[in-house]
């Protein structure tokens, strides 16, 4: 006989209606929140962005090699230039600025930026 003997006793009739109308709201609440949540895509690896191509770090990293890579060229082709020729600055200078310059060009090429477009728009007559 423990300390809430009464209250066992008056609470007889009404002990599984408090726990059915508790699961009862549960369940609303369970569902309620499956209609607002978003639906979840089946394979968790999968993030939304890598269907459309490569990530943002990826790409950052394509397009500073693009640019990289020209300037390089310049010089390595400068260097022999002037090693082979004799004009001993010249060849370095002005090869580094065509090296800066193809990079510009290589990276404004892959982001899209440059003024040729191919595609559907370049068709002529029909």
């Amino acid at each position: 006989m423990s300390g809430n003997d009464a209250k066992d006793e008056g609470d007889k009739g009404r002990g599984t209606a408090p726990d059915s109308d508790l699961s009862a709201r549960l369940k609303r609440l369970e569902t309620q929140i499956e209609r607002k949540r978003p639906s979840a895509s089946p394979d968790p690896s999968s993030r939304s962005g890598s269907s459309d191509g490569p990530s943002p770090l990826g790409r950052a990293m394509q397009l500073s090699t693009e640019f990289i890579a020209g300037v390089i060229a310049g010089g390595i082709l400068g260097w022999i230039f002037d090693r082979f020729l004799g004009t001993k600055p010249w060849g370095m200078i002005v090869f580094l600025m065509l090296g800066f310059v193809t990079g510009v060009y290589n990276v404004m090429r892959t982001s899209g930026f440059s003024g040729s477009r191919s595609g559907p728009d370049d068709r002529k007559g029909s």
